[in-house]
């Protein structure tokens, strides 16, 4: 069952209706608990010990790097992980599912994006993320939900949403733009990670000709989208307007799928895509170009 048209209470004219309110939540609780799998909450942390203690009733708990990436070639799930996965937590193609998480849905994004390149229609974020919710007092619980599982049947991988290695080496041929959305000091290669992460890379530094866009700046201080006319002036202030393909890029691909959920899915700049390679990647690449120094100089 999908959404009304723009559930979200803010009054802001996306492109596309993907965020759902804490409120729209809230009021539909006992839908997410149920064992019918026609709607189903997900939290998503890199530390599910936060989830342990408290999340919203009804969601399910995922960890980001041990259930959504393949921990072997720390790449996305494959086709046949990602199936089973969402299945064996009560989760069909047909579920509408509300993700939401920590650092103001950092992973959860990343899961959007994933569940959009396995085709995934009715998936949307809740805006603000878990801090909001618990901020908001909104209510909590520490009881687990066990649904039956269910069959999932992925379409996809829909491809127009990611960029490769390859992509990034062509796109620096032809000047498409990259926004890097990491800290001033990771792009100035002062860094290789935010404070109390792991260093995944053997450089630092930035994509040549990157313009670092904080991936913090297209949420308010309440870890809410801001307006489609800021996120707009935002772009539009280094050059990004949905024109030509943009390619997004941080870490390790969680940061810049907020960039490219607010790109692509709140201004509909249907050409922006996600390295989730990302710094890990590209910084550790014998011979591939980096530039270091001030951000956009």
């Amino acid at each position: 069952m999908g959404l009304p048209a723009h559930v979200s209470s803010m009054a802001t004219d996306y492109a596309n209706d993907v965020l759902v309110d804490a409120d729209w939540v809230e009021e539909r609780l006992d839908e997410f608990q149920d064992d019918d799998p026609d709607r189903r909450l997900v939290e998503v942390d890199v530390d599910t010990e936060a989830y342990e203690e408290e999340h919203a009733p009804g969601a399910i708990g995922f960890n980001w790097e041990t259930q959504l990436q393949d921990q072997t070639t720390r790449d996305i799930l494959s086709k046949e992980d990602f199936e089973e996965l969402l299945g064996n937590h009560g989760i069909s193609e047909d579920s509408t599912v509300v993700l939401y998480g920590d650092n103001a849905n950092w992973f959860a994004a990343y899961t959007y994006w994933q569940f959009k390149y396995y085709g995934h229609e009715d998936v949307y974020l809740l805006d603000g993320g878990r801090e909001y919710w618990l901020e908001n007092d909104y209510p909590t619980t520490e009881e687990e939900p066990d649904f039956s599982d269910v069959d999932y049947e992925a379409a996809g991988p829909r491809e127009g949403i990611r960029a490769y290695r390859e992509d990034v080496e062509k796109a620096l041929e032809r000047g498409v733009p990259l926004v890097d959305v990491r800290s001033p000091e990771e792009f100035r290669g002062e860094v290789l990670a935010p404070p109390g992460l792991q260093e995944t890379a053997q450089r630092g530094g930035h994509i040549p000709g990157a313009k670092n866009i904080s991936w913090a700046a297209v949420t308010d201080d309440d870890g809410t989208f801001k307006s489609r006319e800021e996120l707009e002036d935002l772009y539009a202030e280094e050059g990004i307007d949905g024109e030509e393909t943009t390619i997004a890029y941080c870490r390790i691909g969680e940061r810049s799928s907020v960039a490219w959920f607010a790109l692509h899915e709140l201004l509909g700049y249907e050409d922006t895509v996600n390295y989730d390679g990302s710094w890990t990647e590209w910084g550790n690449l014998v011979n591939a170009p980096i530039e270091k120094g001030e951000a956009n100089d």
